[in-house]
């Protein structure tokens, strides 16, 4: 049975809210973890659909995983990881699959799997993490849709990125930790989540540091010991929040998060008008909502940068803003696919290529639309809250995917927003129905 989320305008969000572990931090330690021989855990881990499924994954290739999501605790014992064939509904499933690659390839010396999916953003190519690894050594053979990769010893090189790309810097972070020699990588990518995997690698005993600008150098160890971590808190989840929080006229405080690793998101908050303190004086963010927010322009970037999983709701907040935006997105090809939904709910939105225009209204209005990725579905709810009526958003399955209950988070803060099946969603359509005619 289908199930979709309703939202109901919720007007004035407030309250105190606590952050989960970050999504794009835990999935990545969750593979480096296939390095060790030996039991691991993860603290401050979330229960998302994306952390299930990459636990299964590694159950798949020989790890025993036990994960408490009461407490937020996850084990991984690796000790007995022989398989090195990844399934590939997995792959399909979940783009973060293709990160066992670099950890199998310096334990087993081979890999073989599909493509991943994920959410659909456009080509989103591995062609960085493939490239690569054949400079280290790697032979990799492709067929169709299916790719293996095997190598008798895995090399250290001087590795220049074209683009700092997230997943590729991972990757081969983690194969060069168990590879002999100095391995450099230049045009690193260096968010946040890539800084707390290299944190749980050097508790392993990887020798890793930073030379300037933006490179890594990794000096491979013989071996690796087993962890104890705790998964630093998630930013995107923040941001969220904070943009429920500006669209409803709300006021909350987020009492975990790190300003400084969202100085560029805050900075267009503040530049709407919002209130944003945080700083001397108050851990966290303390946020208050202007009344009229300004519209402004942003485009997407690798960290420092504007992040693009906050591209999508910070456009709700564009489309309810007063005057005019241009909103550009230079990470994902196709992650501009929310914009023809929020139409649906009354946005005023054009767009052409890689950017979005954007003219604030003075209101929206509830419809059914569709979630096609993480981020969309996160957004769609926001607007949901803003919206006149009732909003009632499929994909539910990509909410679930990156997000530890952020519909009983957000309750908590006062928002009308329930995860229902299609049924009991008809039924209530019928009760509010008749009270109307009553």
């Amino acid at each position: 049975m289908e199930e979709v989320i309703l939202v109901e305008q919720s007007l004035k969000l407030t309250g105190e809210v606590h952050l989960s572990g970050a999504k794009n931090a835990v999935l990545v330690i969750m593979a480096s973890l296939l390095l060790v021989k030996g039991k691991s855990i993860l603290k401050n881990v979330p229960h998302s659909a994306d952390v299930d499924q990459m636990s299964k994954l590694l159950e798949s290739l020989g790890a025993i995983v036990k994960f408490d999501a009461a407490m937020h605790t996850l084990e991984v014992d690796a000790t007995n990881v022989e398989n090195y064939s990844i399934d590939h509904g997995a792959m399909r499933k979940m783009r973060a699959s293709v990160l066992v690659m670099g950890p199998l390839l310096a334990r087993l010396g081979k890999i073989a799997l599909t493509y991943p999916g994920g959410c659909v953003l456009g080509k989103r190519p591995i062609d960085y993490h493939i490239k690569n690894f054949k400079r280290m050594g790697v032979t990799i053979h492709e067929d169709d849709n299916f790719l293996t990769a095997v190598t008798d010893c895995l090399q250290a090189r001087r590795l220049v990125l074209e683009y700092p790309s997230v997943g590729a810097t991972e990757n081969i972070l983690m194969a060069a930790t168990l590879t002999t020699g100095v391995t450099e990588i230049v045009n690193a990518a260096l968010e946040p989540e890539v800084i707390d995997l290299i944190d749980a690698l050097r508790k392993m005993g990887a020798r890793i540091e930073f030379k300037s600008p933006a490179t890594i150098l990794i000096e491979g160890v013989s071996k690796l010991n087993p962890i104890e971590h705790t998964i630093i808190c998630d930013r995107l989840e923040a941001g969220t929040f904070l943009l429920a929080a500006a669209v409803t006229g709300g006021e909350i405080f987020i009492p975990e998060i790190d300003p400084g690793i969202m100085d560029v998101f805050l900075l267009k908050l503040e530049e709407m008008g919002h209130i944003v303190k945080s700083g001397a004086g108050v851990g966290g963010i303390a946020f208050k909502a202007a009344r009229y927010p300004r519209a402004v322009s942003f485009k997407t970037a690798p960290y420092p940068g504007f992040p693009t999983d906050l591209q999508a709701p910070m456009m709700v907040a564009q489309c309810l803003a007063e005057g005019e935006s241009t909103i550009e997105e230079f990470v994902y090809e196709n992650r501009l696919m929310h914009a023809q939904e929020l139409l649906k709910l009354g946005a005023q939105i054009k767009v052409g290529g890689h950017t979005a225009n954007v003219t604030g209204v003075s209101e929206l209005y509830g419809a059914d639309v569709v979630a096609t990725d993480i981020r969309a579905a996160a957004a769609l709810a926001i607007a949901g809250l803003a919206a006149h009526g009732c909003t009632v958003i499929s994909g539910v399955n990509h909410f679930r995917r990156g997000y530890d209950q952020l519909d009983v988070k957000l309750q908590a803060l006062g928002a009308k927003i329930n995860i229902m099946h299609s049924d009991s969603l008809k039924l209530k359509h019928s009760k509010w129905a008749r009270e109307e005619l009553l």
